[in-house]
């Protein structure tokens, strides 16, 4: 009886934005680098698989299929999710991607996002997401995290709750703030998080502490410069349009 053959695929190295220094040293995801494999006809039933598409998961389900690395998925920071969803079209479809905007077909390369790497200066210490401010109006010492994959799935999860007791509820900035602020003046205990976010917190406050969460944190930059065709030398930097046709457009 002949032996079973077996194929191997194919893999490349993934370099995260965060450079590995958010998680702790035991965890593989500190290394900074992930392996992943190239998309075959499994991950394309993934991308019309109707269930997933209606639950809002099919790019992570995509994703966690690509990864050969063993790793906690919801460990992810979303920047270092951002890498490797643009690395997983990549190596799925290649490089150039092709979208409509404003009635303009636009073509971007991929290749060409350039990721944007943790300053490790900024942490209070490596192997720790963890950071220090100081809100500007109020003078608070806060410190918070850069949110993980489990966070925005807890997010979620408390804001269908809230609304399923008054359906006009919009509590998602609150919550989000909840769950990134670690410390408000020393103080770690989450009720004292909490009742600072709805009760002591200046929105100028709650809106430069945003700021300088976006300005910090790792990622990748997924802008595009735009010129309208009837726009002469007018430019714009727009937001590269994410989704199931991201990765297949005829999906």
């Amino acid at each position: 009886m002949s032996e079973e053959k077996k194929f191997k695929f194919p893999t490349e190295i993934v370099e995260l934005p965060s450079k590995g220094l958010l998680y702790p040293k035991d965890n593989p995801l500190s290394s900074g680098k992930i392996e992943m494999k190239y998309m075959t006809a499994k991950e394309e039933d993934i991308l019309t698989n109707q269930n997933y598409i209606r639950q809002g998961v099919v790019l992570d389900k995509l994703m966690q299929s690509l990864i050969v690395s063993k790793i906690n998925y919801d460990d992810l920071v979303v920047g270092d999710k951002n890498a490797i969803m643009v690395a997983s079209r990549i190596l799925g479809y290649g490089k150039d991607y092709t979208f409509e905007y404003e009635g303009q077909e636009v073509t971007v390369d991929l290749s060409e996002i350039e990721p944007k790497w943790i300053n490790e200066e900024h942490l209070v210490e490596p192997n720790t997401n963890e950071f220090s401010y100081t809100l500007p109006h109020t003078e608070t010492q806060i410190t918070f995290k850069i949110l993980n994959n489990k966070d925005e799935k807890a997010i979620e999860a408390e804001i269908k709750g809230a609304k399923k007791i008054n359906k006009l509820a919009s509590p998602e900035l609150s919550m989000r703030l909840k769950q990134m602020i670690l410390s408000v003046g020393g103080d770690d205990n989450r009720k004292t998080v909490r009742e600072f976010v709805d009760n002591y917190l200046l929105a100028r406050d709650s809106r430069a502490l945003r700021e300088y969460i976006k300005e910090i944190q790792p990622d990748m930059d997924l802008t595009f410069d735009f010129y309208p065709e009837d726009g002469g030398d007018t430019q714009e930097s727009v937001k590269i349009p994410i989704g199931v046709t991201f990765f297949w457009p005829d999906a």
